[in-house]
């Protein structure tokens, strides 16, 4: 297990997120300012919405959806998702 933390940043620094390893494995942290973003993913992520919301539309979807505060969805490995943030908004991302 790595005790060092990494910061990342993406979208211009629009997105920021630092990276840890606990016994729950490997999660992200992370602020994303207001705009639209596209992810992809290499591992199986489980997206949890700390502060705000944000408005989602998931791979097998052809339409938006909202999460806010102490909501949770999962996107596949090596898929893509869209987000759209109309607030400043926290998240926390855990990788399996």
């Amino acid at each position: 297990m790595s005790t060092a933390l990494t910061v990342n940043s993406y979208f211009n620094d629009k997105v920021k997120s630092i990276a840890l390893d606990n016994k729950e494995g490997t999660s992200t942290v992370g602020v994303m300012a207001v705009g639209e973003y596209e992810f992809g993913t290499s591992q199986r992520e489980y997206m949890t919405v700390v502060s705000g919301a944000l408005m989602v539309k998931l791979p097998s979807s052809d339409s938006w959806k909202v999460f806010v505060k102490g909501d949770t969805f999962i996107v596949e490995a090596n898929q893509s998702f869209q987000v759209n943030v109309k607030e400043t908004t926290a998240y926390l991302c855990r990788y399996e």
